[in-house]
């Protein structure tokens, strides 16, 4: 499900004349990409076209991924900024709802291989917020049991969350291809989800010109909402 107004406008979390942060929809892409032509809303022209300015993307989410997205309103701005997330002087905080019951806490410390082959250190740390069971069979299963988890990447590396909550064997809900395709099918049919449930929570960053520290948060789409409303419904325990 594209989550998305009718006038294709996007949420601003925050605005002043170097910066400019959005509440990024799950399926938009952040720019062109030669590797998804398919893709309909692209977040930087319609940025562009909504606030009449050149924008500049400092940062990247996928495109599966909602939540806090950073531009720059000036090319010195964007590579201050640029900078500090390349330094991993930026925190960033996400929420995602997982198969299972995830451990109350943990770092995954797991190298990935990226499209070109190459090798990377990768280093995330999660937090258990929440646990459910719900009357959802499968297989010789009569319930289903999620969790909600709060992750901090300490690297950068693509598809890093997703690809670390998989090696756990607590695949994100709704991810493709790094998740679980029986839970994805199950749930597609069951509540018709499509979309993944990844959110970029918060940035946290120092202001690139007056040193102000800076936290931005994106409030949950309905989608997330409505499967957080389906997952209390069922029995839930800290």
């Amino acid at each position: 499900m594209i989550q998305q107004d009718a006038n294709k406008t996007l949420e601003i979390l925050y605005q002043d004349e170097y910066l400019v942060a959005v509440n990024k929809p799950c399926g938009y892409l952040v720019h062109r990409s030669p590797i998804a032509r398919d893709a309909e809303y692209i977040v930087l022209q319609i940025l562009r076209d909504q606030i009449g300015k050149h924008v500049y993307p400092i940062h990247r989410i996928d495109r599966k991924t909602s939540g806090v997205l950073l531009f720059a309103l000036d090319s010195d701005t964007n590579r201050i900024v640029g900078k500090d997330f390349a330094e991993h002087k930026v925190i960033k905080n996400y929420t995602a709802i997982v198969r299972g019951w995830i451990e109350k806490s943990g770092v995954v410390d797991y190298a990935l291989t990226n499209d070109s082959g190459k090798t990377q250190d990768a280093i995330t740390k999660y937090k258990r917020l929440s646990r459910f069971e719900i009357d959802l069979p499968l297989g010789k299963f009569q319930t289903s049991r999620y969790s909600e988890v709060s992750v901090t990447p300490q690297t950068g590396r693509m598809h890093q969350i997703r690809k670390h909550m998989n090696h756990l064997r607590h695949p994100i809900l709704g991810d493709r291809p790094h998740g679980c395709s029986k839970q994805n099918r199950l749930w597609k049919g069951s509540f018709d989800l499509t979309d993944m449930m990844l959110h970029a929570k918060s940035l946290e960053i120092t202001h690139p010109h007056n040193y102000s520290k800076l936290l931005i948060e994106a409030p949950y789409f309905s989608e997330y909402k409505r499967v957080m409303s389906i997952l209390k419904g069922g029995n839930s325990a800290l």
